[in-house]
C-alpha cells in the first residue's frame, strides 16, 4: 500500500492505493495556510487494518514539513487526533 497525495487550487487529497485500487481518502480544504481535514472514507472491505490512521500520518507530516496548522473537522480525522493529542500537538490548529 502506498500513501499518495494530490492538490488541485486549494483542496487535496491522501489516498491509500494497492494494486492500482484506491483503498481509502482523506480530504482536506486550506484555509489561509492552514489545512482542514473535513472528509476521510475507508472502503468497507479495507476497514479495520489502520488506513485511516495513515492518511492522518501523512497529513501530519505534510504539515510539519510545510510548518502549516490542520483542523481536523471530520470526525474520525478528530477522534485520532484527540487520541494522539501529545504527539500531534504541534500541527493542531
Amino acid at each position: 500500500m502506498e500513501i499518495q497525495q494530490e492538490e488541485i487550487g486549494r483542496k487535496g487529497k491522501f489516498f491509500a492505493v494497492h494494486a492500482g485500487v484506491e483503498e481509502a481518502v482523506m480530504t482536506y480544504v486550506y484555509a489561509g495556510n492552514n489545512i482542514i481535514i473535513d472528509h476521510t472514507e475507508v472502503h468497507d472491505i479495507f476497514k479495520g487494518q489502520g488506513i485511516g490512521y495513515k492518511l492522518v500520518d501523512a497529513a501530519v507530516k505534510f504539515a510539519r514539513e510545510n510548518n502549516i496548522k490542520i483542523k481536523p473537522l471530520c470526525p474520525f480525522a478528530n477522534a485520532v487526533f484527540k487520541k494522539k493529542a501529545q504527539e500531534y500537538a504541534d500541527v493542531l490548529f
